[in-house]
């Protein structure tokens, strides 16, 4: 869709920019948990967790030079500025928050109306190849939305330029986890968007027929004594699961390493990055993960969490841990099963530790990329989509805002605090150049699914640590 305060052309397209310099990091760093000390100075680890959003937007202007960052926006009269800001979001935002986007188009008009703003809705499919593409050609968007699993790759690629965090709204508050996904070598290089986390969903009917309360449990042991009443209850079916615990699913797993103190890589002093599954603290949250997959799912125990939420839409299951939208998923009309509506609820999932299981930070982060020739103007449009006010305008929509200020209230909203809670010891996947080819690999998954077939996990571990070993370090 167009936005057009002014009649503005296209931008022209602009020169590569030149590769970022290699990584380098402070011996020891760790990848996955979030609460050691030296998380603050990790410039590639993201410790985060789904409902996971991307954004892309650059462009160049045929009408501008190159400009600064967006601190450069202020110091000019905003009426003078022209040219064009195109931007790139993902569809959830026209879909969710349409309201929000339209508020933002119509500050930045007002402040600069000689601007012409293009915008685009993108889908999560065929983002990035779009925008590998435009790259390429030098018909990027100035500012761009990408998921927080995806922004490391144009880190390390150099197709995104730097921005000051200190001229950001609350960014002395941004979710750690969130921030680091846009962190290297002392830069940001993107702007916390909002985030995402995984909870417990189940079936309060089924829980309250089972033990006496709806409510879900708070520690693991109650929770694994309400599962045992569960699953008593409903022994006659032999397919029922009182906690749908796929044994690919490495999101799951990797949270029970983060609880036990694991991680899935370290970075060494040396320039590289190592497995660290096989590590005592790992196989300790992948050996619980695994007996909880066996005690408890009665499904095929090779089937990943994509399609989940059916477990339970079918009866099938009491609980499963998921992204939030996925209780919506149990009870569509198409998809699910509407009569359970009022039984599906969400909680926090209780961790191994008496604490919340760490979650996998999901979310997104908003971009300006290296190749915008109007990075001032594309910056403050940033600034404006993540403020105070429309950070506010998302916490209202019970979406999680960048920030733990605003996040704070939403700890304590029914709707909101099994998510919101999740989120302060969240981890992320290894910020490293290989970590694509890993995932791609599907190297974890591979390992879960070896060990719940009879494979020791002291075996497992140590290959799945030499597998990683062998991609983690390679630009993928």
């Amino acid at each position: 869709m167009w936005y057009r305060p002014s009649p503005k052309l296209f931008a022209a397209p602009c020169p590569d920019s030149p590769p970022r310099a290699p990584i380098t990091l402070p011996a020891g760093t760790t990848a996955l948990h979030p609460s050691e000390d030296g998380v603050k100075k990790r410039q590639l680890i993201s410790t985060l967790g789904t409902l996971a959003l991307a954004v892309g937007l650059t462009a160049c202007s045929s009408t501008a030079k190159p400009s600064g960052d967006a601190g450069a926006a202020g110091s000019a009269d905003p009426k003078a500025a022209g040219g064009t800001v195109t931007v790139w979001l993902m569809d959830d935002a026209q879909k969710n928050w349409p309201d929000l986007v339209q508020r933002v188009n119509d500050e930045f008009a007002a402040k600069y109306p000689n601007v012409t703003l293009k915008l685009a809705y993108q889908g999560w499919a065929d983002k990035l190849a779009k925008l590998d593409k435009a790259i390429a050609d030098g018909s990027a968007p100035d500012v761009v939305e990408l998921g927080n699993t995806e922004t490391m790759k144009y880190v390390l690629s150099g197709a995104l330029a730097p921005v000051d965090r200190g001229t950001f709204d609350n960014s002395d508050s941004w979710i750690k986890a969130l921030a680091n996904t846009c962190t290297y070598q002392d830069k940001l290089w993107c702007v916390p968007y909002y985030a995402g986390s995984r909870v417990a969903i189940y079936n309060s009917t089924a829980f309250q027929q089972a033990t006496g309360s709806a409510d879900f449990p708070k520690t693991e042991a109650e929770l694994l004594a309400a599962l045992d009443k569960v699953a008593d209850r409903n022994k006659a079916d032999k397919t029922f699961s009182p906690l749908y615990l796929p044994g690919p699913y490495w999101y799951a797993a990797m949270s029970y390493v983060a609880a036990y103190g694991g991680g899935i890589a370290k970075f060494d002093g040396s320039g590289n990055w190592h497995g660290t599954l096989h590590d005592p603290k790992s196989q300790q949250g992948i050996s619980h993960f695994v007996d909880l997959v066996r005690k408890y799912n009665k499904g095929d125990l090779a089937v990943n969490e994509q399609n989940q939420f059916e477990s339970m839409a079918r009866g099938h299951a009491a609980s499963f841990y998921g992204n939030g939208y996925e209780a919506a998923s149990v009870t569509a009309p198409v998809t699910g099963d509407p009569s359970l509506k009022d039984a599906v609820k969400v909680a926090t999932m209780p961790g191994p530790d008496g604490k919340p299981l760490p979650t996998f930070i999901g979310g997104s982060d908003l971009a300006v990329t290296a190749k915008s020739q109007q990075v001032a103007l594309a910056t403050d449009w940033i600034r404006m989509f993540t403020s105070t006010k429309s950070e506010q305008a998302l916490a209202d929509k019970d979406i999680l805002p960048n920030n733990l200020t605003q996040l704070n209230p939403l700890k304590s909203k029914p709707s909101t605090a099994a998510a919101a809670n999740a989120v302060p010891d969240a981890w992320f996947t290894p910020l490293a150049p290989g970590w694509g080819a890993v995932e791609k690999q599907k190297i974890i998954p591979d390992m879960l699914t070896s060990i719940l077939k009879g494979k020791s996990v002291d075996q497992a571990t140590k290959e799945a640590d030499a597998a990683i070993d062998q991609l983690i370090n390679k630009a993928s």
